[in-house]
């Protein structure tokens, strides 16, 4: 999955991100509002990760997400 389905959905990934990321707040991840950049800097800042750590962190993560199921139309 690329980043551009995390961010569209952010809501419904916040849930899985706070499980691999703990320490990452409510208040951070709503200021983040799927903004990768702004995530990485996060995980920099949380973590004390270097931005090639941050980064790979966040591919794995992209690897790892399932899709968010569509909503049903009514």
């Amino acid at each position: 999955m690329n980043w551009d389905r995390i961010e569209g959905n952010w809501k419904q990934f916040k849930g899985q991100i706070k499980e691999k990321w703990g320490k990452l707040t409510d208040d951070e991840l709503d200021v983040v509002a799927g903004r990768r950049d702004q995530f990485l800097g996060k995980l920099q800042e949380k973590y004390g990760l270097t931005k090639d750590e941050a980064q790979r962190q966040i591919q794995e993560f992209e690897r790892s997400c399932k899709e968010v199921p569509e909503r049903a139309v009514r």
